[in-house]
């Protein structure tokens, strides 16, 4: 049987935390929170802090997808969110692990290249 990495996954991340997994700034989290708030419920420690759940964390990345990437407007991303209840909708989470292969490749070829010279 092949082995399979285990990744351990929080139940919580910060705003913080989300913010560096998206490569943005907490307040568009905190505002993206706020405008999906449908989609996306944190919940709140003690202090009000946000608390983001891992479905949330991968919603946001689908926002970020939708938004950033693929350049759609925040009513169009709410719009592909509402009609895509089931998640048949993972391009964003493709395209993240997609991108996961590649740096590896890259690596592996780096240390080829520099085996081969030396």
């Amino acid at each position: 049987m092949p082995y399979k990495e285990f990744k351990i996954e929080k139940l919580y991340y910060t705003i913080g935390e989300v913010a560096e997994l998206l490569g943005e700034s907490t307040s568009l989290v905190r505002f993206w929170s706020d405008k999906f708030s449908s989609h996306i419920k944190p919940e709140r420690n003690k202090k009000g802090n946000r608390k983001f759940s891992a479905d949330d964390v991968k919603t946001l990345k689908t926002i970020h997808y939708l938004v950033k990437e693929r350049g759609m407007t925040l009513e169009g991303a709410q719009a592909r969110l509402k009609n895509n209840k089931e998640g048949s909708d993972n391009r964003a989470e493709v395209v993240t692990r997609l991108n996961a292969i590649k740096q590896e490749l890259l690596a592996i070829q780096k240390g080829l290249d520099s085996e081969y010279e030396g």
